[in-house]
């Protein structure tokens, strides 16, 4: 049995989900699995991605759904049932993972409670940068200044998220207060995700139901929120900012009026 299933949501961007995996390469906690949560990606990258997917030292499994639309939460709905071990660890296929990243959402699991971590956001020019033979020399972390840099002076932004403290007292003061939960940066024990039945499979558009959704849910049912920043650090490559849909906000202002932390349209269907 692994520590960990590593859910990684992925869509078409070969290139970055390379990226992300070298960083999984180079973990200080390793025994995890990797559960590719893909939402619709086409078919010449769906071959190309199954022709390395054994390359890796950890176990890949990769589930695949048509691409009828934006249908994140429900692939991510069949990756948590797809999961080996007891506890689930999620992650964007844009985001590549601190080397201490499975190992700091380890070391602070508990029971009915939630871990969030926090990312740093790279510029295209920094992420134009990036290789997966750099991201196993840990480039990002030998070369932090100059993401300080492109912070100050380029299009980096979030950079102060990304000083990773090792000591107790300071992790300690940074995380006093939860911050709201992070889709792309959240752990959480399968007992606890399974209680909530899941991801709400109505968003079908980003935003809001990876994330604000599950944790007004999750903390309904009594899961607390916990914070790990500088502990559980990543970094989001580069894309457009997306604009959160009217839709979602609708959606999501009606669950909170409904108050029902159990949603009959998630893994099971009601």
């Amino acid at each position: 049995m692994t520590d960990a299933s590593v859910i990684i949501s992925f869509y078409n961007k070969l290139n970055h989900l390379k990226l992300v995996l070298a960083g999984f390469e180079i973990q200080s906690q390793n025994n995890f699995e990797v559960v590719i949560a893909d939402d619709g990606s086409e078919k010449k990258i769906v071959q190309q991605l199954e022709a390395i997917a054994n390359q890796y030292s950890f176990r890949i499994k990769h589930l695949w759904q048509e691409d009828k639309g934006f249908r994140k939460n429900r692939i991510l709905n069949q990756a948590i049932l797809a999961a080996e071990s007891e506890y689930l660890i999620f992650i964007d296929g844009d985001c590549i993972p601190h080397p201490k990243f499975v190992e700091g959402h380890l070391k602070y699991k508990s029971r009915k409670t939630t871990l969030t971590g926090r990312r740093v956001n790279l510029s295209q020019k920094i992420t134009d940068l990036l290789t997966p033979q750099k991201i196993k020399g840990q480039f990002l972390q030998k070369n932090f200044l100059l993401l300080v840099k492109d912070g100050l002076f380029g299009k980096s932004y979030d950079i102060e998220k990304g000083f990773y403290f090792r000591g107790k007292f300071l992790r300690n003061l940074f995380n006093k207060k939860s911050r709201g939960l992070l889709g792309c940066n959240f752990s959480i024990h399968k007992e606890d995700i399974l209680s909530i039945n899941g991801f709400d499979e109505r968003y079908e558009a980003p935003s809001i139901g990876e994330d604000s959704d599950v944790q007004f849910r999750l903390e309904l049912n009594g899961v607390t929120v916990k914070s790990l920043n500088h502990i559980a650090i990543q970094y989001h490559l580069y894309h457009k900012p997306q604009e959160r849909p009217q839709k979602n906000l609708t959606l999501f202002e009606n669950v909170k009026k409904d108050k029902t932390f159990f949603t009959p349209f998630g893994i099971r269907k009601l």
